[in-house]
């Protein structure tokens, strides 16, 4: 999925679609509904208007709230994790990190395992496939900046 479409699938997940979102951002829905039209080349949102509808979304619980972020960074062969806040890591268990990678890495070998097994990788397969890539490097990156947050500053 390209950026474009993540970003209008997220909006349109927002409690109330894009009609409430677009009062949420002080917009009018038509500005708005243009500026998430792809199509629309006259309107486009700014940097700070998509980090803004991401944002609503998170707050709103929205499924996949950051998936136009993703998308914008596999556009460009990078991904992206969620660091975790220090108030998050102070009674952190980093074994249980371990494990969450460990499940994630296997949830991966699963998905490609499965696509695998007629020969063939449709693409919904690829999509999981992707889907589980991104938790497992997300998990990778949380366990990272875990164990660099449980270090603390240098002495």
């Amino acid at each position: 999925m390209n950026q474009h479409d993540a970003l209008y699938t997220v909006a349109r997940g927002y409690p109330g679609g894009v009609d409430a979102l677009a009062q949420c951002m002080g917009i009018s829905v038509n500005v708005l509904r243009n500026k998430l039209a792809p199509t629309i080349a006259s309107h486009y949102p700014s940097f700070e208007e998509v980090s803004t509808i991401i944002e609503l979304c998170q707050r709103a619980g929205v499924n996949d709230a950051l998936l136009p972020l993703h998308a914008l960074l596999v556009r460009h062969g990078m991904a992206a994790f969620v660091v975790p806040q220090p108030e998050q890591v102070d009674g952190d268990d980093l074994s249980q990190t371990v494990c969450l990678v460990m499940s994630q890495v296997g949830a991966v070998a699963a998905a490609v395992s499965t696509a695998l097994m007629d020969g063939k990788v449709t693409l919904a397969e690829a999509d999981l496939i992707e889907r589980e890539f991104h938790g497992a490097l997300a998990a990778l990156g949380a366990w990272r900046a875990r164990i660099r947050l449980r270090a603390g500053p240098e002495q």
